[in-house]
């Protein structure tokens, strides 16, 4: 660990002291854990605490942890939000996670509040994984259409979804219907020359 990336975990040892879960660093970045309990108190702490300002965020989005390979890392739980922050006085980043207490019915606290710019992203993380955002001003599908059902980025959505819509030439408007995609098998096709492989092929 560079003396650069040492001198930030023990800022963030001593400042965030009992809600760290876990600090770790991995490939020059340091990714942190806290509680959803402390979630909202900790982001506050990291925008504004004099040797931390984190004070632009970066990016937000959700994390399905449902059968994922390295076990130790989900905590037993199976959504995640992650904040990627960065400090533009102090010259740093910032990797957050925190699990959502409920799987079956996932909920955090919305960081609209401290940084504008999660408006969108956890309105995605949202329409994506089903993440619940307390607290966000306008909480509504961004990319998926209004009427669809279900979070595209969870592991457990079908390849090929529940309804498919189309635009009807009868009708004069889009409708719904169930998947009439036929699952099937993409093997490439190998072509090959005549005598591929023999012991004479040049």
């Amino acid at each position: 660990m560079s003396a650069k990336l040492e001198r930030l975990s023990q800022i963030l040892r001593i400042v965030l002291e009992g809600r760290l879960r876990s600090l770790a660093e991995n490939r020059g970045e340091i990714t942190v854990e806290v509680g959803a309990e402390d979630y909202l108190e900790v982001v506050r702490t990291l925008r504004d605490h004099a040797e931390l300002r984190f004070e632009q965020l970066m990016d937000i989005f959700g994390v399905d942890y449902s059968a994922y390979g390295n076990a130790a890392c989900q905590s037993g739980r199976r959504f995640a939000t992650v904040l990627h922050l960065l400090s533009i006085e102090h010259n740093w980043r910032l990797r957050l996670r925190v699990f959502c207490p409920d799987d079956g019915f996932p909920v955090m606290d919305s960081v609209c509040g401290l940084w504008p710019s999660a408006n969108w992203q956890e309105r995605e993380a949202f329409d994506m994984y089903g993440i619940m955002y307390s607290g966000h001003p306008d909480l509504r599908r961004i990319l998926t259409d209004y009427g669809f059902e279900g979070h595209p980025l969870r592991k457990d959505f079908p390849v090929y979804g529940y309804t498919e819509m189309r635009y009807d030439e009868e009708a004069g408007r889009v409708i719904y219907q169930p998947v009439t995609i036929e699952p099937r098998e993409n093997i490439p096709r190998v072509v090959r020359e005549a005598g591929y492989g023999d012991a004479g092929h040049v």
